[in-house]
């Protein structure tokens, strides 16, 4: 379960900090021209979405964090994911299904 969670994780943290990167030198996001669906929950509330660049590289970097504190049997590394992942939600849909399984895994499978 832990490898799981590890490469979840990376997968999730890797791409937000390319993804913020890209958006920031581009002006737009990998993939299509208009973001997925997370990006409805910030438009809606007036937010530039093409402007989150450093928010997706800090969340990158938080996620790819907390793979090395999971890694090394941190002692922060279970709470720190957990309040990650919650924090993760909105980035729907693939970060959001990370942020659920990583979320369940740390609750019930993980110790720490």
């Amino acid at each position: 379960m832990k490898i799981t969670a590890l490469i979840l994780a990376f997968i999730n943290g890797a791409f937000m900090l390319i993804d913020g990167m890209y958006v920031m030198l581009k002006g737009k996001y990998i993939g299509p021209e208009k973001p997925g669906p997370w990006a409805s929950l910030f438009s809606f509330a007036g937010i530039d979405v093409f402007k989150l660049g450093p928010m997706f590289v800090l969340f990158g970097f938080a996620w790819l964090a907390f793979v090395f504190g999971l890694w090394t049997d941190a002692t922060w590394a279970k709470t720190f994911g957990m309040v990650l992942a919650v924090l993760t939600i909105w980035y729907l849909p693939f970060g959001t299904l990370i942020s659920l399984i990583v979320l369940v895994l740390l609750a019930f499978f993980l110790k720490g």
